[in-house]
């Protein structure tokens, strides 16, 4: 599915991303009303997402497997998913991909889309980056390596080195997630407290999900007796948890260096948008150590001792991208008008004076959609 036309105008691509992708489209609509020559915006997912496609001028199905009934499929595709959108990038005269998920596969190929003319943004320059990314354990290593505050973790594949590891670590806060994953997805803190006034409701973790705690020994118990375990093993990592204040960091960067950031952390329902030069003190030295390219979010907590410890990268922008508009510098502008040629190469200490501290709010709301 396309409306595009013969001869196009100079375009940017969004690909299929994670949550955020509507948002980044309006604000680049927004953009091409103040921008000083014209462009087109174009949006691809591999779902029916009539929402997401009302605010390009162009869209494209994606290539997912004849087989996918349900849209989560990523391989085993009929047509390469970034053979696709380089060839219809071509013919659209895109001068930027950006591609939110399945950053790797188009890695790969990225000499292909260098070739055509066209900046590929997929969070960093290499596979193996991009590989140590998403691997929360060897990213890990790899802040090691480069003295870059990060939060301790042991890898675990079955019950006895979970228990083996709790013998050696349980006599502090922990918690438990998967070496690879999002949005928080199988994170659960473990009741390690030797106090029985401190100890975790064995039924609490049923009944407030959203305090993804839960006891040791019911953990040990789910993981062991998993039937999803057993049939697809998922590597976890055990680590001390953090009890300090969590960041999420908006970065938009270039070959490891950060042109722009917005720092937020939230306290209830409210979102605080500005820029922590102690959180970034963090940030821009993780952005050179995995030579981070294009726009990427970073998760930090601090320890009890106020410091700033690297969480995870995520090699695309994330859910709240759209936030950053409140504080008088929309991130998704400021890069695209760059890599567009729109604008000169930003300065981060430029940026950084731009930005009006604020709190935000987000709410729900909603469209119609036609059947396709």
């Amino acid at each position: 599915m396309n409306n595009s036309n013969s001869n196009p105008a100079i375009s940017a691509w969004l690909a299929e991303g994670q949550s955020s992708q509507r948002d980044m489209l309006e604000s680049m609509q927004a953009l091409k009303a103040q921008a000083s020559r014209p462009f087109k915006v174009i949006a691809s997912h591999r779902q029916y997402r009539p929402e997401i496609f009302e605010c390009a001028d162009s869209v494209y199905r994606e290539p997912i497997a004849d087989t996918d009934t349900t849209g989560n499929a990523d391989t085993t595709e009929t047509s390469p998913r970034w053979q696709f959108v380089l060839e219809q990038a071509i013919q659209n005269n895109a001068k930027v991909v950006l591609t939110g998920r399945n950053s790797i596969d188009y890695e790969v190929h990225r000499d292909k889309f260098t070739d055509a003319g066209i900046r590929l943004l997929t969070g960093a320059t290499s596979v193996p980056m991009l590989r140590a990314i998403d691997d929360k354990f060897a990213f890990m290593q790899h802040c090691q390596a480069h003295d870059i505050p990060v939060a301790t973790a042991w890898r675990f594949d079955n019950r006895d080195e979970l228990e083996q590891l709790l013998a050696e670590h349980g006599n502090q806060p922990l918690c438990v997630k998967p070496v690879s994953g999002i949005f928080a997805q199988g994170f659960w803190r473990l009741d390690t407290s030797k106090a029985i006034d401190e100890r975790f409701d064995s039924f609490e973790h049923l009944f407030f999900t959203d305090s993804r705690k839960i006891t040791v020994a019911q953990f040990i118990s789910s993981y062991a007796h998993s039937q999803m375990v057993q049939e697809r093993p998922i590597p976890m990592l055990l680590m001390p948890y953090l009890a300090g204040q969590e960041y999420s960091i908006d970065v938009v960067c270039e070959a490891g260096e950060v042109l722009a950031a917005i720092t937020r952390h939230k306290t209830g329902k409210i979102q605080h948008i500005g820029y922590d030069t102690n959180v970034m003190a963090v940030v821009i030295p993780l952005i050179k150590a995995f030579d981070c390219d294009g726009i990427v979010s970073v998760q930090t907590k601090a320890d009890d001792s106020g410091q700033h410890c690297v969480l995870e990268i995520n090699s695309r922008p994330s859910g709240g991208i759209g936030y950053t508009k409140h504080s008088g510098v929309d991130l998704t502008q400021v890069a695209f008008s760059y890599w567009l040629g729109l604008t000169d190469k930003p300065k981060l200490a430029d940026i950084t004076a731009q930005i009006t501290p604020c709190q935000v709010r987000a709410f729900m709301t909603s469209v119609k959609i036609e059947p396709e």
